[in-house]
């Protein structure tokens, strides 16, 4: 019983660890916009091509075939969807939110992203939420709705750029969950995720390249990129994936909750940034509806593509 709850602890570290970092590069990449050491752009495409670049070099470590997926043209195909459409707007569209806003709010906003999923469900899988879901997004809504207006009817709280980057992030969570699910049993997340990240990473190089606008390369600014693309994404990534080998994927997802309240107690401590009533109380009501639907996962719903 012991090894077992040892097991299990360790996974809850990692997974909840992870998500604090997920949390943690949102802050510093906020520094990195306020200081106009770098655009949002051009994060996104470094932060994409190198952790995508690691990650792959991850799995040729662990002895694992990163080329199986390009094998089939459908695969290949879902791959490469999967970078364009899944991957480059959670990227983007946060550190966007991020750059017109501050990394708590983004961060709370784009928690939103499972509401969105269950959203699809209903409207394309005619699939009606159970209790315990249509609670959630009661409270999901109305935590968005103090977040958004500080209870104020008459006015927005954030900023309209905030607010709609915010909730594109939210719909981009949405679309790189549903979008990878045929794949990963076959594939495994790493090497999906990998691609996946490469392949944004080279198409947003068209759009910014990223040995354009580099910034000046001092070593607070190195170790802040560095420590976006390394701990906020690939170490991130990989410690969450492994605590899989230890907890269900059902109390991983719990863990995710570390994220937001990493990034907002990291921007009061150290970024002082303004969060108030309000914002504590939207945070709380979002945070506590995504655990709900999270308990309240019905396998079978995640498989209907």
């Amino acid at each position: 019983m012991e090894t077992r709850n040892g097991h299990i602890l360790t996974g809850i570290l990692l997974a909840s660890g992870g998500s604090m970092l997920w949390g943690v590069s949102g802050v510093i990449a906020q520094t990195l916009f306020e200081n106009n050491v770098v655009t949002p752009a051009w994060l996104t495409t470094i932060r994409m091509t190198l952790a995508g670049i690691l990650l792959l070099l991850f799995n040729v470590m662990r002895h694992q075939d990163i080329f199986a997926v390009w094998r089939s043209w459908k695969t290949a195909r879902q791959q490469i969807i999967f970078g364009l459409v899944g991957l480059i707007p959670i990227q983007y569209f946060y550190f966007l939110a991020v750059h017109y806003g501050n990394a708590a709010i983004a961060t709370i906003l784009q928690f939103l992203g499972p509401i969105v999923i269950t959203v699809y469900y209903v409207i394309f899988h005619h699939q009606l939420p159970s209790r315990s879901e249509s609670i959630g997004m009661v409270l999901a809504l109305l935590g968005a709705f103090f977040v958004v207006t500080h209870g104020h009817i008459t006015h927005l709280a954030v900023s309209p750029a905030l607010l709609f980057w915010g909730l594109m992030s939210a719909v981009a969570v949405a679309t790189s969950t549903l979008l990878p699910r045929p794949l990963l049993p076959t594939f495994g997340s790493v090497n999906v995720n990998g691609w996946g990240l490469l392949i944004g990473g080279i198409a947003m190089n068209f759009i910014q390249p990223m040995w354009v606008g580099v910034p000046t390369l001092t070593a607070k600014t190195v170790l802040s990129i560095g420590t976006v693309v390394l701990f906020g994404t690939l170490i991130a990534f990989v410690m969450y994936s492994v605590s899989l080998l230890y907890i269900t994927p059902t109390t991983a997802s719990l863990m995710d909750a570390f994220e937001p309240l990493a990034a907002t107690v990291i921007s009061i401590l150290v970024l002082h940034t303004v969060f108030t009533w309000a914002d504590a109380l939207g945070g709380g009501l979002i945070i506590l509806a995504v655990v709900m639907l999270s308990i309240s996962y019905r396998a079978p719903r995640r498989d209907e593509e």
